[in-house]
């Protein structure tokens, strides 16, 4: 499976971004997807994931109430809509393919990162 992030760019604080990630290769819908971001200078981390039906998501602390996660089986791509964005999001953010959940362990398909920058 390939994928590939899109949607990044520069954005004020309180400002919102939506990310996509398309598929290919692969049998989409049997994977749950997740987004994980690494900022500068520290460890790559959860953002938030879904499963490979949609029927459930779950999302990191710090994202809870800003962020969307979505999926659309029919067009392969997994989204990630940001919103109230904060200094504090400035990071790459990958999307990844696997058995899902929180863990990077359970990914095994990740794409290539898009960045996101938020200005204060």
């Amino acid at each position: 499976v390939q994928l590939q992030a899109s949607g990044g760019g520069l954005v004020q604080a309180g400002g919102s971004l939506s990310l996509s990630c398309a598929a290919s290769g692969g049998t989409f819908s049997r994977y749950g997807m997740g987004w994980l971001r690494q900022a500068p200078g520290k460890e790559r981390e959860f953002v938030a994931a879904i499963r490979w039906s949609g029927s459930f998501v779950n999302y990191a602390d710090s994202v809870k109430g800003r962020f969307t996660i979505s999926r659309n089986n029919a067009k392969n791509t997994a989204y990630l809509q940001m919103n109230s964005l904060k200094p504090e999001d400035t990071a790459v953010y990958y999307c990844a393919a696997g058995s899902g959940g929180d863990s990077e362990s359970n990914y095994v398909y990740w794409g290539q990162g898009t960045l996101v920058t938020v200005s204060s």
